[in-house]
């Protein structure tokens, strides 16, 4: 009985330590702080199997780590970027005001339960009349969120209707923009949007959200901090991978973390993003956009929880790259190259070498591979 008393204890404990912290850091503490500390440790209470992973980013990238994690860990949090402005998730969100639900009907089908069965639902895209253009998972996503009368609700009953394997937050709730610049040679221009910003195909200097001061949604903050394991990537770098990063909490949560921290880079080039990239100037792409957020903190005099914890130079230490470049790439895809593997520790961060490449897509991760890779790592630093 008295065990059984102080588990209770220790739980309840870890709980309103999770409250506290997270009404240090939110800006505007509201009233549901207390609402999703509970939620959250609850979800983390019923989820016992495996580490507790956090994932950042958007696009397929990410859900192609999701699917390779699952198999190892039902704790996995992905944190998705809301800067989508393109196709049928562009047209919800101009339309009906709600925020781009692509990335997340990805996520949701990689966590799925039956995922071969709920990927090719959500998917499915009409060809034809008043809904051509737009997949059935992203009006499924869209429809939630009416009925349920938000889109943060929309994502837990979507989850919960389909039995995913963890929980899927967007990074804010806010309607943001991102912009570019870009390097036209002998002047910066700007460019706006999210899917405007690679086909401008131009050298990109840096980007950037508008509003800059938009809040982190406050349970990613919570799976931040109550993190085994932290991730980035792999995805676009400047649309899907740091966007995520220019929310100021989302950053400093990430450095107050005592969890390993990974970056996962691509294995190829993108156009109009990475082009003749290797794998230091993707690192330095997302350093130097986390050093300015940290700037704008310090030059605001910004007091919080975390002032005395940031003392790592790097926000993440290590990265993930594919040292498999035998297989070449196809002449069709001749515009796509593979990540030079080079090791650059004096900059901070640890490289780990892993065959990742779809054998059949080979400038694409594979799933598995990816999964085992990252979790092989983790173990593997655990025991040390």
């Amino acid at each position: 009985m008295m065990v059984l008393m102080g588990l209770g204890l220790t739980g309840y404990s870890l709980y309103r330590l999770n409250k506290l912290l997270l009404q240090a850091i939110l800006p505007n503490k509201q009233a549901t702080v207390g609402y999703v500390a509970e939620q959250v440790y609850r979800h983390h209470r019923r989820k016992r199997r495996g580490p507790k992973i956090v994932a950042l980013g958007g696009g397929t990238g990410l859900s192609v780590l999701l699917r390779g994690l699952k198999d190892h860990t039902e704790n996995i949090t992905a944190i998705v970027t809301v800067a989508d402005d393109g196709g049928s998730s562009g047209k919800l969100r101009r339309e009906l005001g709600v925020l781009p639900p692509g990335d997340f009907r990805n996520c949701i089908a990689a966590l799925a339960d039956d995922e071969a069965l709920t990927t090719q639902l959500f998917q499915y895209r009409f060809r034809s009349g008043g809904l051509e253009g737009h997949s059935f998972g992203n009006l499924f996503i869209t429809a939630m969120a009416a009925v349920t009368g938000s889109f943060e609700n929309a994502l837990y009953e979507s989850g919960r209707v389909l039995n995913i394997g963890g929980a899927i937050f967007p990074s804010t709730l806010q309607n943001v923009t991102l912009f570019a610049e870009v390097n036209e040679g002998s002047q910066t221009r700007k460019v706006k949007g999210e899917s405007a910003i690679p086909e401008a195909r131009l050298p990109i200097e840096r980007v950037y959200l508008e509003p800059s001061s938009a809040h982190a949604f406050p349970p990613a903050i919570q799976a931040i901090l109550n993190a085994d394991l932290i991730i980035a990537g792999p995805g676009s770098l400047y649309t899907s991978i740091i966007p995520n990063l220019l929310i100021a909490e989302i950053v400093t949560a990430i450095r107050a973390s005592n969890a390993p921290k990974i970056y996962v880079c691509n294995v190829a080039t993108q156009p109009g993003e990475s082009d003749d990239y290797d794998l230091a100037d993707h690192v330095q792409a997302i350093e130097s956009h986390t050093d300015i957020i940290d700037i704008q903190q310090e030059d605001q005099h910004e007091q919080n929880f975390f002032t005395a914890q940031r003392t790592k130079k790097t926000l993440f230490g290590y990265v993930l790259a594919n040292n498999n470049q035998t297989r070449p790439i196809p002449e069709n895809m001749s515009h796509l190259k593979y990540v030079p593997f080079t090791n650059f520790e004096s900059s901070g961060y640890q490289v780990i070498g892993a065959d990742v490449i779809d054998e059949q897509y080979p400038w694409r991760h594979d799933a598995t591979k990816l999964g085992n890779a990252v979790i092989n790592w983790y173990k593997n630093l655990s025991h040390q």
